[in-house]
């Protein structure tokens, strides 16, 4: 069997399962290794990508349940539904856009997940804008 995996597949890879390109004598180590050994590297690199993957959902689940316990928090504290949670829980942010509400979720870790898009359109509807422009 022959190796033949292109130079840029290789780094996208790596890029995905340990955040950064490959660098150093990484190159060489590929091109001098057999296919056993390319194989082998190939391997470690997809079961960490996979790792990693899991990890990240299993987070989002954490993230996307700390939020509803927050929220749950401010309804308990008297807010009268969940808009005013949310209200409660931003009146203190400064937003100019959409971008910064799409921003505040991120933080929270829950922006790429479908609770966290649905939970920006809520936040667009009651959060309050800051128009003011810079001079």
């Amino acid at each position: 069997m022959t190796f033949t995996y292109s130079a840029d597949l290789i780094s996208d890879l790596h890029k995905d399962a340990y955040g950064f390109r490959p660098r150093g004598r990484f190159f060489d180590d590929w091109a001098e290794a057999s296919d056993v050994e390319k194989q082998e590297m190939w391997d470690i690199m997809t079961a960490t990508l996979e790792a990693n993957s899991k990890a990240e959902q299993e987070q989002a689940l954490k993230d996307v349940a700390q939020m509803e316990a927050d929220i749950a928090v401010y309804i308990t504290f008297g807010a009268r539904d969940r808009a005013d949670a949310l209200r409660w829980m931003t009146q203190n942010e400064t937003f100019f856009h959409s971008q910064c509400v799409e921003g505040w979720v991120w933080q929270k870790g829950i922006l790429f997940t479908k609770y966290g898009k649905a939970l920006v359109q809520e936040l667009l509807q009651v959060v309050k804008y800051n128009n003011t422009e810079a001079a």
